[in-house]
Protein backbone atom coordinates (compact mmCIF):
# COMPACT_ATOMS: atom_id res chain seq x y z
CA UNK A 1 0.00 0.00 0.00
CA UNK A 2 2.41 2.67 -1.22
CA UNK A 3 0.23 5.74 -0.81
CA UNK A 4 0.80 9.47 -1.11
CA UNK A 5 1.34 11.05 2.29
CA UNK A 6 1.27 14.47 3.89
CA UNK A 7 5.05 14.71 3.49
CA UNK A 8 4.54 14.63 -0.31
CA UNK A 9 2.62 17.93 -0.18
CA UNK A 10 4.65 21.15 -0.18
CA UNK A 11 3.60 24.41 1.48
CA UNK A 12 2.54 25.75 -1.94
CA UNK A 13 0.28 22.70 -2.42
CA UNK A 14 -1.76 23.51 0.69
CA UNK A 15 -1.32 27.23 1.48
CA UNK A 16 -4.70 28.97 1.30
CA UNK A 17 -6.37 25.65 0.43
CA UNK A 18 -9.30 24.12 2.32
CA UNK A 19 -8.14 20.71 3.52
CA UNK A 20 -10.69 18.15 4.71
CA UNK A 21 -8.99 15.99 7.36
CA UNK A 22 -10.74 12.82 8.53
CA UNK A 23 -9.64 12.32 12.13
CA UNK A 24 -10.77 9.85 14.79
CA UNK A 25 -12.12 11.83 17.74
CA UNK A 26 -14.27 9.00 19.11
CA UNK A 27 -13.04 9.64 22.67
CA UNK A 28 -14.52 8.40 25.97
CA UNK A 29 -16.64 10.79 28.05
CA UNK A 30 -17.75 10.60 31.69
CA UNK A 31 -21.38 11.16 32.78
CA UNK A 32 -20.81 14.90 32.97
CA UNK A 33 -19.63 15.00 29.35
CA UNK A 34 -15.92 15.46 30.14
CA UNK A 35 -13.26 13.70 28.04
CA UNK A 36 -11.57 11.02 30.17
CA UNK A 37 -8.84 10.06 27.65
CA UNK A 38 -7.66 12.42 24.88
CA UNK A 39 -5.10 10.04 23.30
CA UNK A 40 -6.88 10.16 19.94
CA UNK A 41 -7.02 13.96 19.97
CA UNK A 42 -3.29 14.18 20.75
CA UNK A 43 -2.54 11.62 18.02
CA UNK A 44 -4.15 13.92 15.41
CA UNK A 45 -2.17 17.04 16.37
CA UNK A 46 0.95 16.46 14.18
CA UNK A 47 -1.14 16.35 10.99
CA UNK A 48 -3.25 19.38 11.98
CA UNK A 49 -0.17 21.41 12.98
CA UNK A 50 1.72 20.43 9.83
CA UNK A 51 -1.15 21.78 7.72
CA UNK A 52 -1.77 24.98 9.71
CA UNK A 53 1.95 25.82 9.70
CA UNK A 54 1.80 25.66 5.88
CA UNK A 55 -1.14 28.07 5.79
CA UNK A 56 -3.93 25.58 5.10
CA UNK A 57 -7.54 26.04 6.25
CA UNK A 58 -8.11 22.78 8.13
CA UNK A 59 -11.62 21.28 8.20
CA UNK A 60 -11.81 18.34 10.61
CA UNK A 61 -14.38 15.55 10.24
CA UNK A 62 -14.99 12.70 12.68
CA UNK A 63 -17.62 10.28 13.92
CA UNK A 64 -18.53 10.01 17.59
CA UNK A 65 -20.40 7.07 19.11
CA UNK A 66 -23.21 5.30 17.26
CA UNK A 67 -26.03 7.76 16.65
CA UNK A 68 -27.32 5.58 13.75
CA UNK A 69 -28.03 8.40 11.30
CA UNK A 70 -29.88 10.65 13.75
CA UNK A 71 -28.90 13.75 15.75
CA UNK A 72 -28.15 12.67 19.33
CA UNK A 73 -27.36 15.69 21.53
CA UNK A 74 -24.99 13.73 23.82
CA UNK A 75 -22.93 12.70 20.77
CA UNK A 76 -22.08 16.19 19.55
CA UNK A 77 -18.38 16.97 19.13
CA UNK A 78 -18.48 20.11 21.32
CA UNK A 79 -16.18 18.68 24.07
CA UNK A 80 -13.68 17.71 21.35
CA UNK A 81 -13.65 21.26 19.92
CA UNK A 82 -12.94 22.63 23.41
CA UNK A 83 -10.03 20.20 24.02
CA UNK A 84 -8.63 20.78 20.52
CA UNK A 85 -8.67 24.55 21.11
CA UNK A 86 -6.61 24.02 24.30
CA UNK A 87 -4.12 21.69 22.59
CA UNK A 88 -3.68 23.84 19.48
CA UNK A 89 -3.56 27.15 21.33
CA UNK A 90 -6.16 28.67 19.03
CA UNK A 91 -9.97 28.80 18.92
CA UNK A 92 -11.32 25.95 16.84
CA UNK A 93 -14.45 26.93 14.89
CA UNK A 94 -17.18 24.46 15.91
CA UNK A 95 -19.78 23.84 13.18
CA UNK A 96 -23.27 22.67 14.19
CA UNK A 97 -23.55 20.46 11.10
CA UNK A 98 -21.15 18.76 8.68
CA UNK A 99 -22.87 19.77 5.41
CA UNK A 100 -25.14 22.57 4.23
CA UNK A 101 -25.23 26.34 3.74
CA UNK A 102 -24.37 27.33 7.32
CA UNK A 103 -21.22 25.19 7.24
CA UNK A 104 -20.30 26.55 3.80
CA UNK A 105 -20.58 30.11 5.14
CA UNK A 106 -18.40 29.33 8.19
CA UNK A 107 -15.71 27.76 6.02
CA UNK A 108 -15.84 30.63 3.50
CA UNK A 109 -14.97 32.98 6.36
CA UNK A 110 -11.88 31.01 7.47
CA UNK A 111 -8.41 32.50 7.34
CA UNK A 112 -5.20 30.62 6.49
CA UNK A 113 -4.01 28.53 9.45
CA UNK A 114 -7.46 28.36 11.06
CA UNK A 115 -9.13 25.11 12.13
CA UNK A 116 -12.83 24.17 11.97
CA UNK A 117 -14.47 21.03 13.37
CA UNK A 118 -17.54 19.67 11.57
CA UNK A 119 -20.35 18.06 13.56
CA UNK A 120 -20.53 14.24 13.96
CA UNK A 121 -20.67 12.75 10.44
CA UNK A 122 -22.69 9.79 11.73
CA UNK A 123 -25.69 12.07 12.33
CA UNK A 124 -26.35 11.26 8.65
CA UNK A 125 -27.23 7.75 7.43
CA UNK A 126 -25.24 8.47 4.27
CA UNK A 127 -21.97 8.31 6.25
CA UNK A 128 -22.00 4.60 7.07
CA UNK A 129 -23.77 3.61 3.82
CA UNK A 130 -21.09 5.55 1.88
CA UNK A 131 -23.81 7.43 0.00
CA UNK A 132 -22.22 9.25 -2.98
CA UNK A 133 -24.50 12.30 -2.59
CA UNK A 134 -23.54 12.71 1.09
CA UNK A 135 -19.84 12.22 0.24
CA UNK A 136 -20.17 14.89 -2.48
CA UNK A 137 -21.75 17.37 -0.02
CA UNK A 138 -19.03 16.62 2.54
CA UNK A 139 -16.35 17.26 -0.08
CA UNK A 140 -18.02 20.43 -1.43
CA UNK A 141 -16.33 22.76 1.07
CA UNK A 142 -12.78 21.44 0.53
CA UNK A 143 -10.03 21.41 -2.09
CA UNK A 144 -8.07 18.33 -1.00
CA UNK A 145 -8.31 15.44 1.45
CA UNK A 146 -6.16 13.92 4.19
CA UNK A 147 -7.19 10.70 5.94
CA UNK A 148 -5.64 10.43 9.39
CA UNK A 149 -8.27 8.18 11.02
CA UNK A 150 -6.59 4.78 11.15
CA UNK A 151 -9.22 3.51 13.60
CA UNK A 152 -11.88 3.69 10.86
CA UNK A 153 -9.67 2.90 7.84
CA UNK A 154 -11.21 -0.60 7.64
CA UNK A 155 -14.64 0.97 6.98
CA UNK A 156 -15.77 2.11 3.51
CA UNK A 157 -17.72 5.13 4.75
CA UNK A 158 -18.44 8.45 3.02
CA UNK A 159 -15.85 10.38 5.05
CA UNK A 160 -13.15 7.68 4.80
CA UNK A 161 -13.55 6.49 1.20
CA UNK A 162 -16.42 8.21 -0.66
CA UNK A 163 -14.98 11.75 -0.51
CA UNK A 164 -11.88 10.65 -2.44
CA UNK A 165 -14.06 10.52 -5.59
CA UNK A 166 -14.51 14.30 -5.31
CA UNK A 167 -11.22 15.56 -3.81
CA UNK A 168 -7.69 15.38 -5.19
CA UNK A 169 -5.06 14.91 -4.02
CA UNK A 170 -6.22 12.44 -1.34
CA UNK A 171 -3.31 11.49 0.93
CA UNK A 172 -2.48 9.73 4.20
CA UNK A 173 -1.92 11.82 7.34
CA UNK A 174 1.12 11.31 9.56
CA UNK A 175 -0.74 8.99 11.95
CA UNK A 176 -1.84 6.60 9.19
CA UNK A 177 1.64 6.77 7.66
CA UNK A 178 3.14 5.77 11.02
CA UNK A 179 0.63 2.93 11.49
CA UNK A 180 1.41 1.51 8.03
CA UNK A 181 5.14 1.86 8.57
CA UNK A 182 5.14 -0.07 11.83
CA UNK A 183 2.40 -2.62 11.23
CA UNK A 184 3.02 -3.41 7.60
CA UNK A 185 6.80 -3.22 7.55
CA UNK A 186 7.09 -5.36 10.68
CA UNK A 187 4.91 -8.07 9.18
CA UNK A 188 6.30 -7.91 5.62
CA UNK A 189 9.96 -7.17 6.28
CA UNK A 190 10.68 -7.87 9.96
CA UNK A 191 13.83 -7.97 12.01
CA UNK A 192 13.92 -11.60 13.17
CA UNK A 193 13.08 -13.53 15.24
CA UNK A 194 9.54 -12.13 14.85
CA UNK A 195 7.04 -13.14 17.53
CA UNK A 196 3.30 -12.64 17.77
CA UNK A 197 1.42 -12.73 21.06
CA UNK A 198 -2.28 -13.31 20.45
CA UNK A 199 -4.74 -13.15 23.34
CA UNK A 200 -8.40 -12.50 23.92
CA UNK A 201 -11.36 -14.63 24.81
CA UNK A 202 -12.26 -16.28 21.51
CA UNK A 203 -10.36 -18.14 18.78
CA UNK A 204 -13.14 -17.18 16.34
CA UNK A 205 -12.30 -13.46 16.50
CA UNK A 206 -8.58 -14.09 15.95
CA UNK A 207 -8.60 -16.96 13.38
CA UNK A 208 -7.61 -14.72 10.47
CA UNK A 209 -4.77 -13.12 12.39
CA UNK A 210 -3.37 -16.42 13.69
CA UNK A 211 -3.56 -18.04 10.23
CA UNK A 212 -1.87 -15.11 8.49
CA UNK A 213 0.80 -14.70 11.16
CA UNK A 214 1.70 -18.41 11.02
CA UNK A 215 3.00 -17.69 7.49
CA UNK A 216 5.20 -14.85 8.76
CA UNK A 217 6.35 -15.31 12.37
CA UNK A 218 9.02 -17.45 14.02
CA UNK A 219 7.13 -17.83 17.31
CA UNK A 220 3.50 -17.47 18.30
CA UNK A 221 2.26 -17.16 21.88
CA UNK A 222 -1.40 -17.84 22.69
CA UNK A 223 -3.08 -16.41 25.80
CA UNK A 224 -6.48 -15.35 27.06
CA UNK A 225 -9.67 -17.39 27.13
CA UNK A 226 -8.97 -18.96 23.73
CA UNK A 227 -6.26 -21.24 25.23
CA UNK A 228 -8.95 -23.56 26.60
CA UNK A 229 -10.26 -24.34 23.11
CA UNK A 230 -6.71 -25.47 22.22
CA UNK A 231 -6.41 -27.54 25.41
CA UNK A 232 -9.76 -29.22 24.86
CA UNK A 233 -8.74 -29.96 21.26
CA UNK A 234 -5.73 -31.80 22.77
CA UNK A 235 -8.16 -33.85 24.89
CA UNK A 236 -7.42 -32.10 28.19
CA UNK A 237 -9.91 -31.24 30.93
CA UNK A 238 -10.63 -27.49 31.14
CA UNK A 239 -13.20 -27.39 33.97
CA UNK A 240 -15.85 -24.72 33.34
CA UNK A 241 -13.48 -22.50 31.32
CA UNK A 242 -14.67 -20.82 28.12
CA UNK A 243 -14.51 -23.20 25.14
CA UNK A 244 -15.70 -22.77 21.56
CA UNK A 245 -16.85 -26.33 20.85
CA UNK A 246 -17.28 -25.62 17.13
CA UNK A 247 -13.63 -24.49 16.84
CA UNK A 248 -11.90 -27.61 18.23
CA UNK A 249 -10.98 -28.94 14.75
CA UNK A 250 -9.71 -25.50 13.78
CA UNK A 251 -7.51 -25.36 16.90
CA UNK A 252 -5.95 -28.71 15.91
CA UNK A 253 -5.38 -27.45 12.35
CA UNK A 254 -3.69 -24.24 13.57
CA UNK A 255 -1.30 -26.23 15.78
CA UNK A 256 -0.58 -28.61 12.90
CA UNK A 257 0.10 -25.67 10.55
CA UNK A 258 2.55 -24.18 13.07
CA UNK A 259 4.41 -27.51 13.25
CA UNK A 260 4.48 -27.84 9.46
CA UNK A 261 5.83 -24.27 9.09
CA UNK A 262 8.43 -24.72 11.84
CA UNK A 263 6.81 -21.99 13.94
CA UNK A 264 7.28 -22.33 17.70
CA UNK A 265 3.72 -22.53 19.12
CA UNK A 266 3.58 -21.65 22.81
CA UNK A 267 0.58 -22.18 25.08
CA UNK A 268 0.60 -21.37 28.82
CA UNK A 269 1.84 -24.10 31.19
CA UNK A 270 -0.22 -23.01 34.21
CA UNK A 271 -3.37 -20.98 34.80
CA UNK A 272 -5.07 -18.93 37.52
CA UNK A 273 -8.50 -20.44 38.20
CA UNK A 274 -11.60 -18.92 39.80
CA UNK A 275 -14.74 -20.51 41.19
CA UNK A 276 -16.85 -17.76 39.57
CA UNK A 277 -16.43 -14.90 37.10
CA UNK A 278 -16.04 -12.13 39.68
CA UNK A 279 -13.35 -9.89 41.19
CA UNK A 280 -13.89 -11.45 44.62
CA UNK A 281 -13.83 -15.09 43.45
CA UNK A 282 -11.81 -17.76 45.25
CA UNK A 283 -8.70 -18.51 43.17
CA UNK A 284 -6.03 -21.18 42.77
CA UNK A 285 -3.09 -21.61 40.39
CA UNK A 286 -2.63 -25.03 38.79
CA UNK A 287 -0.79 -26.73 35.96
CA UNK A 288 -2.85 -26.86 32.76
CA UNK A 289 -2.75 -30.66 33.15
CA UNK A 290 -4.63 -30.44 36.46
CA UNK A 291 -7.67 -28.19 35.97
CA UNK A 292 -10.47 -29.47 38.24
CA UNK A 293 -14.17 -29.55 37.33
CA UNK A 294 -16.20 -26.48 38.29
CA UNK A 295 -13.31 -24.01 38.03
CA UNK A 296 -12.66 -21.55 35.20
CA UNK A 297 -9.33 -20.16 33.97
CA UNK A 298 -9.15 -16.36 34.00
CA UNK A 299 -5.40 -15.68 33.63
CA UNK A 300 -2.10 -17.32 32.75
CA UNK A 301 0.00 -18.38 35.76
CA UNK A 302 3.48 -17.36 37.00
CA UNK A 303 5.26 -20.31 35.35
CA UNK A 304 3.69 -19.36 31.99
CA UNK A 305 4.91 -15.78 32.38
CA UNK A 306 8.47 -17.02 32.99
CA UNK A 307 8.27 -19.45 30.04
CA UNK A 308 6.95 -16.70 27.74
CA UNK A 309 9.62 -14.24 28.96
CA UNK A 310 12.41 -16.75 28.22
CA UNK A 311 11.06 -17.46 24.72
CA UNK A 312 10.71 -13.73 23.97
CA UNK A 313 14.23 -12.85 25.14
CA UNK A 314 15.94 -13.24 21.72
CA UNK A 315 13.13 -11.68 19.64
CA UNK A 316 13.87 -8.58 17.56
CA UNK A 317 10.22 -7.79 16.65
CA UNK A 318 7.07 -8.52 18.66
CA UNK A 319 3.42 -7.84 17.80
CA UNK A 320 0.92 -8.13 20.65
CA UNK A 321 -2.83 -8.26 20.12
CA UNK A 322 -5.15 -9.31 22.96
CA UNK A 323 -4.74 -9.65 26.76
CA UNK A 324 -3.57 -12.78 28.61
CA UNK A 325 -6.48 -12.79 31.05
CA UNK A 326 -9.34 -10.77 32.50
CA UNK A 327 -6.99 -7.86 33.23
CA UNK A 328 -9.86 -5.55 34.22
CA UNK A 329 -9.96 -7.48 37.53
CA UNK A 330 -6.77 -7.11 39.63
CA UNK A 331 -6.73 -10.80 40.60
CA UNK A 332 -6.42 -11.77 36.92
CA UNK A 333 -4.18 -8.99 35.57
CA UNK A 334 -0.75 -10.43 36.45
CA UNK A 335 -0.31 -12.31 33.17
CA UNK A 336 -1.15 -9.30 31.00
CA UNK A 337 0.96 -6.96 33.15
CA UNK A 338 3.85 -9.45 33.07
CA UNK A 339 3.83 -9.47 29.26
CA UNK A 340 3.57 -5.64 29.17
CA UNK A 341 6.59 -5.32 31.50
CA UNK A 342 8.56 -7.84 29.44
CA UNK A 343 7.88 -5.97 26.19
CA UNK A 344 8.78 -2.63 27.78
CA UNK A 345 12.14 -4.15 28.76
CA UNK A 346 12.70 -5.61 25.28
CA UNK A 347 12.01 -2.22 23.67
CA UNK A 348 14.90 -0.83 25.71
CA UNK A 349 17.24 -3.41 24.12
CA UNK A 350 16.28 -2.37 20.56
CA UNK A 351 13.44 -4.83 19.94
CA UNK A 352 10.52 -3.39 17.92
CA UNK A 353 7.37 -3.79 20.02
CA UNK A 354 3.97 -3.12 18.52
CA UNK A 355 0.75 -3.13 20.51
CA UNK A 356 -1.99 -3.89 18.01
CA UNK A 357 -5.03 -2.00 19.15
CA UNK A 358 -8.02 -2.72 21.37
CA UNK A 359 -7.74 -4.27 24.82
CA UNK A 360 -3.95 -4.66 24.61
CA UNK A 361 -3.61 -0.88 24.35
CA UNK A 362 -5.92 -0.41 27.35
CA UNK A 363 -3.86 -2.94 29.32
CA UNK A 364 -0.51 -1.28 28.47
CA UNK A 365 -1.90 2.14 29.38
CA UNK A 366 -3.35 0.77 32.62
CA UNK A 367 0.11 -0.62 33.45
CA UNK A 368 1.64 2.83 32.75
CA UNK A 369 3.95 1.39 30.06
CA UNK A 370 2.52 2.87 26.85
CA UNK A 371 5.48 5.22 26.35
CA UNK A 372 7.89 2.27 26.66
CA UNK A 373 6.63 0.54 23.47
CA UNK A 374 7.85 1.22 19.91
CA UNK A 375 4.34 1.71 18.59
CA UNK A 376 0.82 1.72 20.03
CA UNK A 377 -1.77 1.24 17.29
CA UNK A 378 -4.79 3.55 17.41
CA UNK A 379 -7.06 1.12 15.58
CA UNK A 380 -8.30 -2.15 17.07
CA UNK A 381 -10.28 -3.53 14.13
CA UNK A 382 -8.11 -1.79 11.52
CA UNK A 383 -4.84 -3.14 12.94
CA UNK A 384 -6.33 -6.65 13.14
CA UNK A 385 -7.42 -6.51 9.49
CA UNK A 386 -4.06 -5.11 8.40
CA UNK A 387 -2.28 -7.93 10.24
CA UNK A 388 -4.62 -10.38 8.49
CA UNK A 389 -3.39 -9.00 5.17
CA UNK A 390 -6.76 -7.48 4.27
CA UNK A 391 -7.14 -4.30 2.20
CA UNK A 392 -8.38 -1.34 4.23
CA UNK A 393 -10.88 0.69 2.14
CA UNK A 394 -9.96 4.01 3.76
CA UNK A 395 -6.33 3.52 2.69
CA UNK A 396 -7.00 1.86 -0.67
CA UNK A 397 -9.00 4.97 -1.69
CA UNK A 398 -5.99 7.29 -1.30
CA UNK A 399 -3.72 8.35 -4.20
CA UNK A 400 -0.91 6.01 -5.15
CA UNK A 401 2.59 7.25 -4.33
Amino acid sequence: MAKKALADLSASDVSGKRVLVRADFNVPLDDAGNITDDTRIRAALPTIQDLTSKGAKVILASHFGRPKGKVVESMRLTPVAKRLSEKLGQDVIKCNDCIGDEVAAQIAGMENGQVALLENVRFYEGEESNDPEFAKQLAANADLYVNDAFGTAHRAHASTAGVTDYLSPAVAGSLIEKELKFLQETVDNPQRPLAAIVGGSKVSSKIGVIETLLDKVDKIFIGGGMIFTFYKARGMNVGSSLVEEDKLDLAKKLEAKAKEKGVEFLLPTDVVLADKFAADANTQTVSVEAIPDGWMGLDIGPDSIKTFQAALADCKSVIWNGPMGVFEMDAFAKGTNGIATTLAGLTGTGCITIIGGGDSVAAVEQAGLADKMSHISTGGGASLELLEGKTLPGIAALDEA
